[in-house]
């Protein structure tokens, strides 16, 4: 009898749902997991259907706890290997091509904190508890930090890096980790709002536009406006771009190829 994957892969609609089931580990990361994620991201990206990716963890209680600290699993290392897994999937997710989205249904906590900064967007269930408690048992949140550091205020980051201390969706949401907060009964909604109002723009601006995100992020203002000026001179040639000029000048809704 096979074993079932820790982390579920499955096509809904336009989206493609990535799911850690270890929700009897408050989905905590191992090795297995942070395979199935990467292998979730590359399979979004082959499927011809996909528009958006969502991740989320199984069940009501947890996101992602983090990394998993019993012996052999998440908080292990080979010091032969010049990367780590965790950072490697950090990598991977920064080259995406589809806009992404955290559904967090619970706790998000250290390693899951990565998770949640490296998707586009973010809801979260008003419950959902976060942290960086890494302090705790005398590590540091080093590699959320390359991504965490980016997305809110310095003095926040180092509060919640140096104390350990949780805090609740609305801090969350104030300090802008997330785009909404919703009861718990709402959450699915509210992903599928999301979801149906990327699946309507053209695929084709999107990863156009996520690639030159990327890539400006490390540009000073000069280097990041030329840069930008000749990806809206390659946008305007795409098949895309003359549907959606010419589906506005028409009054109808366009009918994206993503060419």
């Amino acid at each position: 009898m096979s074993t079932p994957p820790v982390v579920r892969h499955e096509l809904r609609g336009r989206a493609y749902w990535i799911t850690i089931d270890r929700a009897n580990k408050r989905n905590a990361l191992n090795a297995a997991a942070l395979d199935g994620l990467r292998t979730g991201w590359r399979a979004a990206h082959a499927h011809p259907e996909a528009r958006v990716i969502v991740l989320t963890g199984s069940g009501e209680q947890a996101f992602c706890a983090g990394g998993d600290l019993q012996p052999g699993q998440g908080f292990a290392f080979d010091p032969a290997q010049p990367t780590l897994d965790y950072a490697e999937l950090l990598r991977e997710v920064q080259r995406s091509r589809l806009p992404s989205i955290s559904r967090v249904n619970g706790a998000c906590l250290a390693g899951g904190m990565g998770l949640l900064c490296m998707t586009d967007l973010a809801v979260a269930a008003e419950h959902a508890r976060f942290g960086l408690p890494e302090v705790r048992v005398g590590v540091f949140p080093m590699q959320v930090l390359s991504l965490l550091q980016r997305m809110v205020a310095k003095r926040r980051v180092r509060e919640w890096a140096l104390t350990g201390a949780a805090f609740d969706a609305a801090e969350a949401l104030a300090a802008g980790l997330l785009n909404a907060v919703v009861a718990p009964a709402d959450l699915d909604a509210a992903v599928e709002r999301l979801v149906a109002r990327l699946a309507e723009a053209s695929p084709t601006a999107q990863r156009r536009g996520l690639y030159a995100l990327q890539a400006i992020e490390a540009m000073g203002f000069e280097q990041a406006l030329a840069f930008s000026e000749g990806q809206i001179a390659l946008l305007a040639a795409t098949e895309d771009a003359r549907e959606g000029l010419a589906a506005f000048n028409e009054k109808r809704e366009p009918t994206w190829t993503g060419r």
